[in-house]
């Protein structure tokens, strides 16, 4: 089996990362009991945890002049994904500042920085898009950009991702391009007025869809007519902070390696539910190891 070409465009953040008995209320102060500031961003977090599920991966994103810039790059490309194109813009880097209670959810605020800023891709960057065999994108970065990544993709027979959160308005021509959506069920909410009771509804916008339910599983449809239900695995969760990255790096790594898409949606499950186990979110990324031992074939 040959490794998987990913490339991942999309968001990184430095994540700054408190953990309380419970979130605070507007106008509340209150003492946390655990404090982290790792790597994060969903396009940073997708690409480190390609990586670790057994892919090669290019990470096509912005980063800023400030110290959380050079720590960003410092820490992504140690993980082992390919950082030759990540842009550094003058300014500050992203941020997101990340609470989380004693039951594993979370609150986030992101503050974009040099994000914004990743627009109009080079010819280089554009070249990575058409050699993979898989494009992962989000919408953390210009929507306009999550386009482009995704024409030059369908032009040259790559296959696209797309995680579409946080739900924005979404052009035509990213539509069209979209091989899968991947989406939890707000998102879902969001783009067809309806949740966990009608995951078809998601074939009105793109051929092939995931709807994750956290621990109620996920739901994948296409439009041949699958509609398969696939349980969340159980474990004990102690952040959920980057368990949506894992789910959609793992699903892409594995559906690229020629599974199915269902059992590539498993895999991914098993990848989602091995990374709530840790606090944080890159730190949190699990190995293909972590994945397999998981992992229970239908």
């Amino acid at each position: 089996m040959s490794q998987t070409r990913v490339v991942v465009v999309g968001s990184a953040n430095m994540d700054l990362v408190a953990m309380a008995p419970s979130l605070p209320r507007p106008g509340e102060t209150m003492l946390g009991t655990d404090f982290v500031m790792v790597p994060g961003g969903k396009g940073a977090n997708q690409a480190v945890a390609a990586v670790r599920a057994g892919a090669s991966c290019v990470f096509l994103g912005a980063i800023g002049s400030d110290a959380f810039g050079v720590t960003l790059k410092a820490r992504i490309t140690a993980a082992g994904v390919d950082t030759s194109h990540l842009r550094v813009v003058y300014g500050a880097s992203g941020v997101a500042l990340v609470m989380v209670n004693a039951q594993g959810e979370n609150a986030i605020m992101v503050t974009p920085g040099a994000n914004d800023a990743l627009v109009g891709l080079t010819d280089d960057e554009l070249a990575a898009i058409r050699a993979a065999d898989v494009l992962v994108a989000q919408l953390e970065i210009p929507v306009q950009t999550v386009a482009a990544a995704a024409v030059a993709a369908r032009a040259a027979g790559t296959r696209v991702i797309l995680n579409a959160a946080p739900a924005r308005a979404l052009p035509p021509e990213l539509l069209a391009a979209v091989d899968l959506l991947v989406v939890n069920e707000g998102e879902a909410q969001a783009f067809t007025g309806r949740g966990r009771e009608e995951p078809r509804a998601l074939l009105d916008l793109v051929p092939r869809a995931v709807l994750t339910l956290g621990d109620a599983g996920a739901w994948y449809v296409d439009r041949d007519g699958t509609e398969a239900h696939v349980p969340a695995v159980p474990v004990d969760v102690v952040d959920s902070t980057a368990a949506g990255d894992a789910f959609t790096a793992a699903l892409a790594v594995g559906w690229g390696e020629g599974r199915d898409v269902v059992d590539a949606v498993r895999w991914a499950s098993a990848a989602g539910a091995a990374c709530v186990r840790k606090l944080g979110a890159s730190v949190a990324l699990p190995r293909r190891a972590e994945i397999d031992e998981l992992y229970a074939p239908g």
